[in-house]
């Protein structure tokens, strides 16, 4: 398959009608294969090539993991034959279609029925062939090219064809929006039919209200016959037609606005029934929103939003909620976990749990569809020919003048940003109780309400973390049926009772989950909709700072909730902050943030490391047993609470088995160790978005070297032929030229701001990057040596950072190398190279291009002063290269003074690193003196384990190379695994029935 999507990439062969004989095989071929094997078939040896494909793969698992990998590379191919003969695929997925629905339409041959309703089932022949079907639609019609299916006038071939295929796409449309099963399962999968259509929709509308109107009945879908529970069978059907909703009217939005009336009268037709879930009513919102952002008005979209959302917005501001919200008691007495303290049997009174469970859905869902809408009005906003950006006409031309003063690279207001985006009109309204629910939500976690909660033993799991994170701790596959399944998690933080029983406890800690994330999400949104940054927030901005920065709130969340803080409001706010205002909107926020952050990192990795006060076995997180110890500490003072509370990341597991407590206590410590460097990444252009505005920079600098003429574009391809192209392979438009324009003075500004205008931001992020390479995480540290590299070339030069960078900084990158921990196996040059760059910069007056790499670019002495270094011409570009230190600094050589060096030494090194500036050269000497630093330090392994000989990078040159041959019959590490579970299990099902118990 790689072949053949390889060949149908290849302008050069695709212009030849070489490949033409054969696609249609090719895609019927691979559209046969698609179609899910029963497995059950295969046991019972009822499929006709059950020998083959027992052969083939050990069990249903193996061959679903192969299914998927099939799909996964089959949609390119579809989608490559659908554009470059779009006749011979439409022909054939129209022959498939129908002969489904001639064969298949009713169910036949209805079987693998589910006996309660004599109903077909996900495994029946019918239900498995549509299955197979789908994805050949979706992506044969995704890939037609327009000229194949639009009104357009063009030479006599492409008429010809397209004579063919529109009458045959006509008649597929029609037979799949007339088609109406009266099996869930059937109308599960029309429902993915419908939403395939909707790449044709877009030329061919005639039949779009009528599907739209189908998936607008399949909403409110019920069981055959009428059960008092929806089956899950149903809500599946549900689910996926809002999805299904949402996804149609993100490509055709503008097709339906004619619609948008009736429509909207049929929305609210469905939230009145009382019927819908909350996350139908939220598919519902968003499916009225992306049609409404088509609206040409801008007035009347924004009317249409605020209307749309008018229920949700009436709701939080009824008194009901807003006297939930007042304080941190009341919401609690609102979830009703003040009331388990008096009556603990009220958690599982039918009444009481109906009631609590439905106030908190209410207010919840209304939260949720505000941010639902939000993001797709923000979404569909940069999708508009301006990209979102608060100026309506784009010039062409994008020179240094224009990009040096951007109109819109300060305050906007928000009646200019409703021009793009519809939603921006309501966050005066609505940002007051946002942040009224946040400030309450997180001091639920103040050492006092701790003290409280872990005493009793139902309020305490309000503090716990929910089944569905443990289970994200196990590292299950999905085969095992999720948290429910077999091997799921379901029941083990209260031991016994899941949030699917009735009651309340199992539900709370995913509801505050629920509530502070939403809040967190809702706050990001309200950066990167520029709304953070109107004149007409001003007056809010104090509250805001003062909830995102109080103290006891940031010191009070877990590593899991400060890990969705970064990633969805801090990161959002740093990267869509406008240059002119980085002083007036960040200075407040991150100073507390990055001091923060470095105390919560030291006594986190503390006890790791064996430098904190407290032992490794304080990293077990609180159980059940054991929390009345843990509101002894939080009674305690804030200090010896917090050395505490950090070791074990804040969590409080309940029942949990110690084995999975134990990963959940590593992920959380590891994972918000790793959201802070791709943080930093992202925001110094490392990553991201910002990095491909690098990418693209060098691509076009590049290319005007070699060839002027090439500068616009990249090498001819099918991606690349119809324009210029980004460097990921992407089209490139006007519109991302402006984008990228201002993300380039956004890089340069952010980089100078975080690390050069305020002490109190650059000392603790700088001081946290430098811990950082001391944590036993390969992952953080790889990415914070190339942030490191970064930071020197920013601000080597400024003497203010020499001791930082030049003694801490080149000690801790010293000591990570000669001591040879085992977890830095395989990335000991990327810290080699760390103090080369420090020593190049700060010592021998060389720099280096961005990351370290190449050669030492020497500078020379200063005619004036011989002791000084003249500066570079990039000092104030470390995108180029940065600057050096003027005078040396003698802090490294200090530095390889205490690890055994002799004054004579570093005069011979550095002599050798002046004269072989080559990186090779000069990363090979660092490694000869860190060697023999190495040897003198054998047996001083200290808490983490040393690598060996065979592992160490300084002992490269001692070992022999050995290549070993390859088995005959290649095995891979997954099926090794595979097996070796399978004896583990026969063992186990052979031994006796006390298993290991003596």
């Amino acid at each position: 398959i790689n072949t053949w999507v390889g060949l149908l990439r290849d302008p050069a062969i695709v212009r030849t009608t070489v490949l033409r004989p054969h696609l249609g095989n090719v895609l019927t071929g691979y559209m046969n294969h698609i179609v899910k094997v029963r497995w059950e078939d295969v046991w019972d040896q009822d499929h006709p090539y059950s020998a083959l494909i027992e052969a083939s793969w050990d069990d249903d698992e193996e061959y679903n993991e192969w299914l998927g990998n099939l799909r996964s590379k089959s949609s390119q191919l579809f989608r490559s034959i659908g554009n470059t003969e779009p006749e011979i695929a439409v022909t054939i997925i129209h022959s498939k279609i129908c002969a489904l629905l001639n064969a298949h339409c009713n169910g036949e041959p209805r079987d693998q029925l589910n006996p309660e309703n004599n109903e077909l089932t996900m495994k029946s022949t019918a239900c498995l062939q549509f299955e197979g079907a789908t994805q050949p639609l979706d992506n044969i019609l995704h890939g037609l090219p327009s000229w194949s299916v639009d009104g357009g006038n063009y030479d006599e071939k492409r008429n010809r064809i397209r004579s063919i295929i529109r009458p045959m796409l006509s008649e597929l449309a029609s037979v799949i929006v007339s088609w109406n099963p009266s099996d869930v399962w059937l109308k599960f999968r029309r429902t993915t039919l419908l939403e395939a259509l909707k790449h044709y929709w877009k030329h061919e509308p005639s039949t779009l209200p009528t599907g739209v109107d189908s998936l607008l009945l399949y909403l409110s879908a019920k069981d055959n016959p009428p059960k008092e529970r929806l089956s899950q069978d149903v809500i599946g059907l549900r689910k996926k037609s809002g999805v299904s909703l949402v996804a149609v009217s993100k490509i055709v939005p503008n097709l339906l606005v004619p619609w948008l009336s009736p429509l909207s009268e049929r929305a609210k037709t469905l939230l009145a029934s009382g019927g819908l879930s909350p996350i139908n009513e939220m598919h519902l919102y968003e499916f009225l929103s992306c049609v409404a952002t088509a609206v040409e008005n801008p007035l009347d979209r924004s009317s249409f939003v605020a209307d749309v959302l008018a229920n949700s917005i009436r709701l939080l501001e009824s008194p009901r909620i807003q006297n939930a919200i007042q304080s941190t008691e009341t919401l609690l007495s609102f979830m009703g976990v003040t009331q388990a303290a008096i009556n603990p049997s009220c958690v599982t009174d039918h009444e009481f749990v109906k009631k609590v469970t439905g106030d908190f859905s209410a207010m919840f869902s209304s939260l949720n569809q505000l941010l639902s809408v939000g993001k797709r009005c923000h979404e569909a906003a940069k999708k508009r020919p301006n990209g979102g950006l608060p100026v309506q006409n784009l010039s062409p031309v994008i020179d240094d003048s224009v990009a040096l003063n951007f109109p819109d690279e300060g305050p906007i207001s928000i009646n200019e940003l409703a021009i793009n985006d519809p939603f921006v009109p309501l966050w005066p309204k609505l940002l007051p109780t946002i942040l009224q629910v946040l400030d309450i939500t997180l001091r639920l976690w103040h050492p006092e309400f701790q003290a409280t909660l872990l005493r009793d033993n139902v309020q305490r799991y309000v503090l716990a973390i929910s089944d569905d994170e443990a289970y994200l701790a196990t590292k299950q596959e999905c085969s095992v049926g999720g948290v429910f399944g077999k091997g799921g998690t379901a029941g083990s933080i209260i031991s016994g009772t899941d949030r699917r029983d009735l009651n309340l406890t199992p539900r709370w800690s995913g509801w505050f989950n629920e509530l502070r994330n939403n809040c967190f999400q809702l706050l990001g949104l309200l950066c990167s909709q520029r709304v953070l940054y109107a004149p007409e927030i001003s007056p809010l901005f104090p509250r805001l700072v003062s909830v995102v920065t109080n103290s006891m709130h940031l010191r009070s969340m877990e590593h899991r909730h400060f890990t969705q803080y970064l990633k969805q409001y801090i990161e959002i706010m740093m990267l869509s902050c406008p240059t002119s205002l980085y002083q007036s909107h960040l200075t407040a926020i991150l100073g507390p943030v990055f001091e923060h952050l470095q105390l919560r990192f030291q006594y986190s990795w503390g006890p790791i490391l064996g430098t904190g006060a407290l032992s490794a076995e304080s990293t077990k997180p609180l159980f059940s047993a054991n929390s009345a110890e843990g509101a002894r500490l939080a009674n305690s003072d804030v200090e010896t609470w917090l050395v505490a509370y950090y070791a074990r990341g804040g969590l409080f597991v309940g029942d949990l088995d110690s084995v999975t407590a134990e990963a959940m206590a590593d992920k959380a410590r590891i994972e918000i160790t790793r959201t802070f460097s791709d943080m930093i990444q992202s925001v110094l252009a490392l990553k991201g978005g910002w990095a491909l505005v690098l990418a693209n920079k060098a691509k076009e600098e590049a290319a005007k070297r070699n060839d002027p003429l090439k500068s616009a574009s990249g090498p001819k391809s099918r991606l690349s032929e119809n324009g210029p192209t980004n460097a990921d392979g992407t089209k490139r438009t006007l519109v991302q030229l402006h984008l990228d324009a201002r993300k380039l003075l956004r890089i340069d500004k952010l980089c100078h701001f975080l690390l050069l205008e305020n002490e109190q931001i650059a000392g603790y992020l700088v001081l946290t990057l430098i811990q950082c390479l001391e944590y036993p995480d390969a992952y953080t540290c790889r990415r914070c040596t190339r942030i490191v590299h970064r930071v020197l070339e920013a601000v080597a030069w400024v003497d203010r950072y020499t001791e930082l960078l030049g003694y801490r900084l080149f000690s801790v990158a010293v000591k990570a190398i000669i001591t040879e921990p085992k977890w830095m196996v395989g990335i000991e040059w990327d810290m080699i190279n760390i103090i080369r760059d420090i020593y190049g910069r700060m010592v021998l007056g060389q720099y280096f291009v961005p990351g370290g790499q190449g050669p030492g670019l020497q500078m020379t002495r200063d005619p004036s002063n011989p002791m000084h270094f003249e500066q570079t011409k990039v000092v104030h570009k470390p995108l180029q290269g940065g600057g050096i230190l003027l005078s040396p600094s003698d802090f490294p050589r200090r530095l390889l003074m205490e690890i055994g060096m002799s004054q004579g030494g570093i005069v011979e090194i550095e002599k050798n690193l002046v004269e072989n500036r080559a990186a090779k050269e000069q990363k090979d000497t660092f490694r000869d003196v860190l060697r023999v630093a190495a040897d003198r330090t054998k047996g001083q392994n200290g808490i983490l384990e040393r690598a060996g000989e065979e592992e160490s990078l300084l002992h490269q040159n001692t070992r022999k190379p050995e290549v070993t041959a390859l088995p005959e019959k290649l095995v891979t590490l997954s099926q090794e695994k595979r097996r070796e579970e399978k004896d583990a299990v026969a063992d186990a099902s052979d031994g006796p029935w006390h298993g290991n118990l003596f």
